[in-house]
């Protein structure tokens, strides 16, 4: 929950303004030091409509703990400016004063010296992989050795997408010599759910989210007996009940009272299979027992394998409990990703944030260039030229499959004549793929010209590489037959320069002459160049592989210079 704190008028209203667009926000009444009381026992976070003076006078009596205590942004009179004023981590005000700057057009100003520089913040690093940081970790002397530049030691049996780590971090190799880099180092940062990795100074240590514990039990099987049979398994095997990242049965459990409680108490869920799914997994220690009391031979071990999991520990009892431990593969991350056309501004938020999490951005040098100012100190670079587009995908996916996070780039939208096709049809269900919508090239030059896509529109391209030119025709024929306005990429090439000529002529059989045609060269670049035109008079020496050209339908007109396919509502 957000709590929102004003006096002022100007403050009042802008407040009001974000409890009516933001769901989870609420505006506190009475005077300040009231209301702020108020907001800091029921809030997450809050935000002061206040100079930061009056503010940190108000906030300084209540704060007791960075890690309890909400985060505060404070913000002036005018909106001008969102300022990160405590909590801007473990609190999360620096997420809240960006979404209060973009929500009232205010400019974020957060100080922490990891977001100054770039660098991760230690105390939500892995947070969106469900990391835990284990108590005791020595956040701050591990943040000030990162920041400072000096080196700090990563140690983790797997890689994790943790996202770009600064130069100055340097992996640990397993088994190998101190002289792999990580000499010299004064800090360590350990990834880990053995318990026998512990924190201490100059060390912070994350449980991630690595164990799958498997659990039979007999009807009636109390909390108390399953969660002491998961704690002690987990503690005899050296294992940190914080990286449980779920509890798994047969399905036959689902109500069961005790195993419910249990995962309440681990704040894990339960997955349930069926006996049919589980009976089809071997396990080492099967029961006949068992077998003739729910439908398969194991309960425990089995639901570790069908989650996937390696079986780390075989089968523990107690007397109305059975238990057994796996590890989880580490999932990857590959993130295909939009830039939109030409402007920065034009890059989507969502894409901005993506990079910004990636390890290594994939991508034609043309586009990895427009976007190398977004990314964070540590990111890799691997660019391949124009036709080694599967070998763009397979890079990419690559460094997913080895646990890492990967962003595969492409010009206006990724899905759109862009690299999500190929890469989705490369990717298996061992990678987490995410794709980044983003503004199309038809899109941007549709807005150059006025309205042409107003109504029924389509897209084809016209480059026979990939597709026969039979097909191409044939599609260009049936929207010409249709009537849709067209927008056609990849007009024109030194090596097909016949294409848009033939195609000029398929639609003058079913347009008129003086239908409008947009031709939008470089759109929203600074040598953008922006031409209206007829059908007739098209010429295609005018357009080359940079060009998209929007053909109008049949109700295509200009007003005022302008393209515009009517829709209707004026009829």
């Amino acid at each position: 929950m957000i709590g929102l704190v004003a006096t002022t008028r100007n403050g009042r209203r802008r407040a009001a303004h974000l409890a009516q667009i933001w769901e989870d926000a609420t505006l506190y009444g009475g005077k300040p030091s009231e209301a702020l009381r108020s907001a800091w026992a029921d809030c997450d976070g809050i935000v002061i409509f206040l100079a930061t003076g009056a503010a940190v006078r108000l906030a300084a009596p209540l704060l007791a703990d960075k890690r309890r205590d909400p985060g505060i942004v404070c913000v002036d009179d005018a909106a001008r400016y969102a300022v990160a004023l405590a909590g801007g981590h473990a609190g999360g005000a620096n997420e809240l004063t960006a979404r209060v700057g973009e929500a009232l057009g205010a400019e974020p100003i957060i100080t922490t010296a990891s977001e100054s520089l770039g660098l991760p913040a230690l105390d939500s690093l892995g947070e969106d992989l469900g990391f835990k940081v284990e108590e005791g970790s020595d956040l701050a002397g591990v943040g000030a050795v990162l920041v400072s530049g000096d080196t700090v030691r990563l140690v983790s049996e797997s890689r994790w997408p943790t996202g770009p780590l600064p130069d100055n971090v340097v992996t640990k190799i397993e088994g190998a010599s101190e002289e792999n880099g990580c000499e010299g180092a004064t800090a360590r940062i350990v990834i880990s759910d053995g318990l026998a990795d512990e924190p201490g100074p100059g060390c912070v240590v994350y449980r991630p989210p690595s164990l799958v514990v498997g659990v039979g039990c007999s009807r009636g099987a109390s909390r108390e007996e399953i969660l002491g049979l998961v704690r002690s398994t987990l503690r005899g095997a050296g294992l940190s009940e914080k990286s449980v990242a779920a509890l798994a049965s047969a399905d036959v459990k689902a109500d069961e009272p005790g195993l419910l409680k249990a995962a309440s108490s681990l704040d894990v869920p339960v997955r349930f299979r069926s006996a049919e799914e589980l009976s089809a997994f071997e396990v080492p220690n099967p029961s006949s027992v068992v077998e003739g009391a729910v439908g398969t031979p194991s309960v425990a071990e089995a639901s570790v394998l069908a989650a996937g999991a390696e079986l780390l520990v075989e089968k523990e009892k107690s007397r109305a409990a059975t238990v057994a431990v796996g590890r989880l593969p580490v999932r990857g991350k590959l993130r295909l990703v939009s830039l939109g056309p030409g402007s920065d501004a034009l890059i989507p938020p969502m894409a901005r944030e993506a990079l910004a999490r990636s390890e290594i951005v994939v991508g034609l040098e043309q586009y990895v260039e427009r976007v190398r100012h977004l990314l964070r100190p540590g990111t890799s670079i691997f660019t391949l030229p124009l036709g080694d587009e599967i070998a763009r995908c397979e890079k990419a996916l690559e460094e997913a499959r080895e646990g890492g996070s990967a962003a595969l780039v492409s010009s206006g939208d990724v899905g759109i004549y862009a690299m999500a096709s190929p890469a989705l049809e490369l990717a298996g269900a061992d990678v987490d793929v995410e794709v980044i919508p983003g503004i199309t090239a038809a899109q941007a030059a549709a807005s150059l010209l006025g309205s042409p896509l107003g109504h029924d529109h389509c897209s084809i391209s016209l480059s026979d590489l990939l597709t026969p030119w039979e097909i191409i025709e044939k599609r260009v024929g049936a929207a010409a037959m249709g009537d849709f306005v067209v927008s056609l990429y990849n007009p024109r090439s030194k090596g097909r320069d016949w294409q848009l000529g033939e195609v000029r002529s398929l639609l003058l059989e079913h347009r008129p002459p003086e239908t409008p045609v947009g031709i939008v060269k470089n759109a929203y670049r600074e040598d953008a160049e922006v031409t209206v035109t007829t059908l007739s008079a098209l010429r295609p020496e005018d357009v080359d592989m940079l060009t998209v050209v929007v053909v109008g339908n049949s109700r295509t007109k200009l007003v005022a210079g302008r393209v515009v396919t009517p829709r209707g509502y004026l009829d």
